[in-house]
């Protein structure tokens, strides 16, 4: 089940205005969320709304170190591409390759370009400082649940559990909603409106 593309493009375009907002040329923009949320679909249609110059989109799907790999992607985003960012530097990332299980080609992230890092584990506290937008997204669990199991035909069926712990673990540590400067829904039943949050950026509160 695809999520429907109304809602897809709504939140595409909430983040794209939100981006336009930064005092950012090259607006770093950080899209989390839990697993069947949309991430990956949305992130799309920003690429395809964005306005003008190049938008890279990073996603955290290729930075995974297999199924346990969570927490040390957000890690990894941070040591290699958010902070070289901030100084001004390349940034560089190594895929992973789930077949060999193992580190493949180098991917360069430029600084002077709008970049979208997407996946489930980026919205971190220390992440979250290091960007201009920050955006969590969710729905309702079982119509995330069914929406990523029939995207991954079967892949990820015998992983849903340890996964979704360590999702579950990673919000009760980074309580990434408090970082976020938008909250989206996925989807109308999942009870959230699309918007700003009212805390402010995590920028802000640093």
């Amino acid at each position: 089940m695809r999520e429907p593309l109304s809602q897809v493009t709504a939140n595409a375009r909430e983040i794209v205005r939100a981006a336009g907002e930064s005092a950012s040329r090259h607006p770093v923009i950080l899209l989390d969320g839990p697993s069947g949320a949309g991430k990956t679909s949305t992130a799309d249609v920003v690429a395809e709304l964005w306005p003008e110059g190049t938008l890279a989109i990073v996603r955290l799907d290729d930075l995974y170190s297999g199924w346990s790999g969570l927490d040390e992607a957000g890690v990894y985003v941070q040591q290699n591409i958010l902070e070289p960012r901030v100084r001004g530097a390349e940034g560089r990332w190594q895929r992973y390759d789930w077949h060999r299980g193992e580190r493949a080609e180098w991917h360069a992230v430029r600084s002077d370009a709008a970049l979208l890092i997407e996946g489930c584990g980026v919205l971190t506290r220390e992440n979250a400082v290091l960007a201009d937008l920050r955006v969590w997204i969710d729905g309702a669990p079982e119509t995330r649940k069914e929406r990523a199991l029939r995207r991954d035909d079967g892949a990820f069926d015998d992983h849903w559990e340890m996964w979704s712990d360590q999702v579950r673990a990673f919000i009760e540590r980074e309580n990434p909603v408090s970082s976020a400067d938008l909250v989206l829904a996925a989807d109308e039943v999942s009870g959230r409106e699309v918007g700003p949050t009212s805390g402010g950026s995590a920028r802000e509160g640093a």
